[in-house]
C-alpha cells in the first residue's frame, strides 16, 4: 500500500469509522492491481464504479484517487453535476479528506500551475460547458499535462456527460468538452461513478463511453436501500389510493388520506427522535413535477397544521395521534410514552417556528441545506429533490408522482429515502400501488445488474430488462441504430441460422421426444443456443444468451421450458416457424423462458441441409434491452 492511500485510510479511520476505511481499502485492493497498476500510459480507457444511491460513493472515489496517485497518476479531475452548491460541497470535502493533494477550485488555475505536480493535483469542476472549455484550454497550455496521464472521476456520470445528440449524428456540448479534456493528455482513465448505470451500460463501444471494467462496492451494514424498503411485506410501505395526489389538489378540505396520516406520523417520529437526543427529523413530499402543485401541497399542509394547532386538545386529534403512535409502535419497540410524545407535539405545533414547511424546486430553491439540517421540517418539491441532495434523518416520505413515461434511473435518483442516518423502525413511505410496483420492478433489475457485475468477466454483455411501461433511461442518449429491444412473450427465431455442430445438437436433444414439453435448466438452454450461428443480422444468439445469463445472475437455479420437434418440412424464409399447436403450447408458459427447437428437413431451402432452428420466447410483460 502506497503512502497516499495509507494516509487517507488513517484519516478516514480517525475521523469517520474504521469499518468505512476497511471498505475503501477493499475497493482499492479489488480494482487497482488489475485495472490501474497495469495501465499502459498510452491509451484512454473508460471504467465504472457503481454504488447504491447515497451509499458513500465519494469516500470510495477518494480512496481510488489516492491509490492511483500511488501508481503514478499526478492529475485528477473531479466532475460534479452543474450545481454551484454541490460543486462547492465536493470541493470542501476534497479539501478536508485529501490532505496530501493540491485541491483546486474552478477559479484556481494559478494554484494548479504553481504546484508543478509537487503534490498530486485534483481540480473540482462542474459539468458546465463554459467551465469545462476553460479548463480544457488550461490543461492544454500546461507543459506537464501532455506527458502525464489524467485520472478523471465523473460523479453522476449518467447525467449530462453522455451524448444527447447521438441520434442526430452530432455531439452535445458537455460530451464534446469531456472528450477534448481527455485528449489534452496522451492517456487517461475515465472513471464513471453512479448509482444508476442504465444509460452507460447501453452505450456502444464506438461511442467511447461504454466501460471496459465495472466494479460494484457493497454499502455498509447500516445502509437502508431498495432491498429493505421494497421487500415483500415491507413494514415501511404504506399504500395510498392511486388517485389521491390529484384529489388533494381539487378538494377544499383535508380528507382522511395518506398525506394526513403521513403528517401525523412525521410529528410522532420527530418527537421520538428529538426527545431521544436527535436534532433533526425530515419529511419529504414529492407530489409532481409542477411547481404549482408544490405550492398547493405546501399550503394544504400548512392549513392542516393550523387546524391541528387549534384542535390539539380535542379528542379527535388526540385519537388521530394515538393511531399514528400505534402504527410506529408496531416496529419501534422502545417508543417513549405517548403522553411525553403528545406534550412535545403540542408545544411545537403551537410555536410559529416549531415546524418548518420548505419548498425546493426550480423557482424556490434552498441556497444550501442548512434549512433542513435541524428541527422538524416538511420539504415539498419535484425534480430538485433528485441527484446530490441529501436530507439528514429523512424518516417519512409521501411520493405520489407517477410520470406518463417513467424512467427507471430518474425515479431511483428521486428516491432520497436511501441512506445511513435513518431509523428503519420508524421509516414510513406513503405511495400509491402503481408507483410501488414500479419501484419494486426497478429494484429487481438493479439487483440483476449488480449480480451480473459481480459474476461476469465480460462487462460489455450486461443486460437490462424492465416492464413494458418503464424505460431504462432517457431516449436521447441511446443510439437507435444499434439499440435492440426484445419483448417478453414474443417468439423470436433466425431466418437463416446455421449449426456449429449439428451432431452435437442431435446428441444433446436425443432424449427429448416430439410430443411433450420439458422443464430444463436455463444453463442447458444456453448451451443449446451456443451451438447456433446467426447467419445474418436478424437474430442474435449472443443477445439472448446475455438475457438468460442476466436471469441466472439473480436466480442461479432458474428453469426453462424446452419443446423439441423433428422432421419439420418448413420452407426457408417463411414469416412464421411454429405450428399453431406449438405456439399455443409455448404461450401457455408466461413467466418462464421457452425454447422451441425445430429440426427442418431441408427439402424447402436451407441449402438442402437438415438444420436445428431455435425459437426463443422470454418471460412475459418485460422489455429486454441490448446493444448489438
Amino acid at each position: 500500500m502506497g503512502i497516499y492511500l495509507r494516509n487517507y485510510l488513517k484519516h478516514i479511520a480517525d475521523t469517520k469509522s474504521r469499518s468505512l476505511a476497511d471498505a475503501i481499502q477493499q475497493t482499492a485492493q479489488d480494482i487497482v492491481p488489475q485495472y490501474v497498476s497495469n495501465f499502459s500510459f498510452k491509451e484512454h480507457v473508460v471504467s465504472m464504479l457503481v454504488g447504491d444511491v447515497q451509499s458513500g460513493k465519494t469516500s470510495h472515489m477518494f480512496g481510488l484517487m489516492c491509490a492511483a496517485a500511488d501508481e503514478g497518476f499526478p492529475i485528477f479531475i473531479l466532475l460534479t453535476t452543474d450545481n454551484i452548491i454541490l460543486q462547492q460541497q465536493t470541493f470542501k470535502r476534497a479539501q478536508d479528506d485529501l490532505t496530501d493533494f493540491c485541491v483546486c477550485d474552478e477559479s484556481e488555475y494559478l494554484k494548479f500551475e504553481q504546484n508543478q505536480l509537487r503534490k498530486p493535483a485534483v481540480i473540482v469542476l462542474k459539468k458546465n460547458g463554459s467551465v469545462l472549455k476553460q479548463w480544457k484550454n488550461n490543461l492544454a497550455s500546461t507543459h506537464f499535462c501532455i506527458g502525464n496521464p489524467l485520472f478523471i472521476i465523473d460523479d453522476e456520470a449518467d447525467a449530462a456527460s453522455l451524448n444527447t445528440l447521438v441520434n442526430q449524428n452530432r455531439q452535445s456540448r458537455i460530451n464534446k468538452c469531456l472528450d477534448e479534456i481527455k485528449k489534452t493528455s496522451a492517456s487517461s482513465i475515465y472513471l464513471e461513478v453512479t448509482g444508476t448505470p442504465q444509460a452507460n451500460l447501453l452505450q456502444t463501444q464506438k461511442s467511447g463511453w461504454k466501460p471496459y471494467f465495472i466494479y460494484y462496492f457493497k454499502p455498509g451494514d447500516k445502509y437502508i436501500g431498495g432491498n429493505k424498503i421494497f421487500a415483500d411485506d415491507s413494514p415501511i410501505i404504506r399504500l395510498t389510493d392511486n388517485e389521491e395526489g390529484k384529489e388533494i389538489l381539487v378538494d377544499d378540505e383535508f380528507p382522511e388520506n395518506g398525506l394526513l396520516r403521513a403528517v401525523l406520523i412525521h410529528l410522532v417520529t420527530s418527537a421520538q427522535i428529538i426527545l431521544s437526543g436527535g436534532n433533526v427529523c425530515n419529511f419529504l413530499v414529492h407530489p409532481s413535477v409542477r411547481t404549482a402543485d408544490h405550492k398547493a401541497f405546501s399550503e394544504k399542509i400548512g392549513c392542516y397544521l393550523n387546524e391541528l394547532s387549534q384542535s390539539i386538545e380535542e379528542e379527535a386529534t388526540i385519537e388521530a395521534l394515538k393511531f399514528a403512535y400505534a402504527d410506529l409502535a408496531d416496529t419501534k419497540k422502545d417508543l417513549l410514552p405517548f403522553d411525553m410524545i403528545y406534550s412535545f407535539i403540542k408545544e411545537k405545533i403551537q410555536d410559529d417556528d416549531g415546524i418548518k414547511i420548505l419548498t425546493l424546486n426550480s423557482k424556490v430553491s434552498l441556497e444550501d441545506n442548512t434549512q433542513y439540517n435541524d428541527g422538524i421540517n416538511i420539504i415539498v418539491g419535484g425534480n430538485s429533490l433528485g441527484r446530490g441532495v441529501t436530507f439528514p434523518s429523512l424518516q417519512t416520505i409521501y411520493y405520489c408522482r407517477v410520470a406518463k413515461n417513467p424512467q427507471a434511473d430518474t425515479m431511483w435518483q428521486h428516491a432520497r429515502m436511501f441512506g445511513y442516518d435513518r431509523d428503519p423502525d420508524m421509516m414510513r413511505i406513503f405511495m400509491p400501488p402503481l408507483l410501488y410496483k414500479l419501484f419494486v420492478d426497478i429494484n429487481t433489475t438493479n439487483n440483476s445488474i449488480i449480480a451480473q457485475i459481480q459474476k461476469r468477466k465480460d462487462f460489455s454483455d450486461i443486460k437490462i430488462f424492465y416492464p413494458k411501461n418503464l424505460r431504462p433511461t432517457r431516449k436521447n442518449v441511446l443510439d437507435n441504430k444499434v439499440l435492440a429491444t426484445f419483448c417478453g412473450g414474443v417468439n423470436y427465431f433466425p431466418f437463416s441460422p446455421s449449426n456449429r455442430d449439428i451432431r452435437l445438437l442431435d446428441a444433446m436433444l436425443e432424449k427429448f421426444d416430439g410430443e411433450n414439453s420439458y422443464t430444463v435448466s436455463l444453463k442447458f438452454v444456453i448451451s443449446l443456443l451456443e451451438q447456433i450461428e446467426n447467419g445474418g443480422d436478424d437474430w442474435s444468439a449472443k443477445a439472448f444468451i446475455g438475457f438468460l445469463n442476466s436471469i441466472l445472475a439473480d436466480t442461479p437455479l432458474a428453469q426453462a421450458k424446452l419443446i423439441v420437434r423433428r422432421e419439420r418440412d418448413i420452407a426457408e424464409g417463411t414469416g412464421t416457424l411454429l405450428s399453431e399447436n406449438d405456439r399455443k403450447l409455448g404461450d401457455s408458459f408466461t413467466d418462464i423462458t421457452v425454447l422451441t427447437m425445430y429440426k427442418v428437413t431441408g427439402r424447402k431451402g436451407w441449402n438442402g441441409n437438415k438444420i436445428w432452428i431455435p425459437n426463443v420466447k422470454l418471460p412475459n410483460d418485460l422489455i429486454y434491452y441490448s446493444v448489438v
